[in-house]
């Protein structure tokens, strides 16, 4: 019923490293209090971006004003909705490229790593997932206890979706934005990574998993609860199964 995902870590060289000629990149960053974070993250974006949406959760510091030092081309969006998962759906749907990556703005993921993401997407793939869990990926962050909630729920989507993913929440992802109505994203808070994965599966779409190194947070404290979070990301697997709701009308990709 699903294509397996593809997993890569082949380096890639020459004009690849920029991201190649074809087609525009948007780069959706949320942030919420990311103000000692966003100089580093906004200085190692590569030049094949051509588009930076920073979507701001009321941020009570200066996460605004340093992003826009930082890159006077950001464009600032504010969510509609409290959660990360309000915070992607409001930049996906500002976005203009026709590729769509998301990252985090703690500096726990490296805008260098962009171009290989965009080379799966450039070379017939629809959407391309990073993976802490394949050659060439790792974590300098993940605890002990999130690594085996992570284990579970990946455990329990590749048997749910007969599929055969290598990591789940993990939000380093990119897509072509054509395909954003088909992903059909409703989640509120950072479930919202688990169900761009299962929509992609269930929609057929041709999946590509790229190392990726998780990095740890540069500064401040995480806003992810790994135990109330884990269960969101649960019951989305749950919910979003095949034929768990086939009788659920479809529903607007943000709301």
């Amino acid at each position: 019923m699903y294509s397996d995902p593809i997993t890569s870590s082949d380096p890639i060289t020459g004009s690849e490293a920029n991201g190649g000629p074809r087609g525009t990149v948007s780069l959706v960053v949320p942030a919420r209090n990311e103000a000692r974070n966003i100089p580093w993250v906004f200085e190692q974006i590569p030049t094949c971006v051509d588009e930076v949406i920073l979507v701001d959760g009321d941020s009570v510091d200066a996460t605004v004003p340093v992003a826009m030092e930082c890159l006077p081309t950001v464009r600032h969006v504010r969510q509609s909705g409290p959660g990360k998962g309000n915070a992607l759906r409001t930049g996906f749907l500002s976005a203009t490229g026709d590729y769509v990556v998301m990252m985090d703005a703690d500096g726990s993921m490296s805008p260098a790593e962009i171009p290989h993401f965009l080379h799966f997407l450039q070379n017939g793939y629809d959407f391309v997932k990073g993976s802490r869990f394949v050659e060439g990926g790792g974590s300098l962050d993940i605890t002990h206890f999130r690594r085996m909630g992570n284990r579970a729920l990946l455990m329990t989507a590749n048997r749910l979706y007969h599929a055969s993913l290598t990591d789940l929440c993990y939000g380093f992802c990119a897509f072509r934005r054509s395909f954003l109505d088909q992903l059909d994203l409703h989640a509120a808070g950072f479930e919202i990574e688990a169900e761009m994965v299962v929509h992609a599966l269930r929609s057929g779409l041709r999946i590509a998993e790229v190392p990726s190194l998780e990095l740890p947070r540069r500064s401040g404290r995480s806003n992810l609860h790994a135990i109330s979070d884990g269960r969101r990301v649960l019951r989305t697997l749950l919910s979003e199964r095949p034929g768990a709701r086939s009788a659920t009308p479809s529903r607007p990709s943000a709301s």
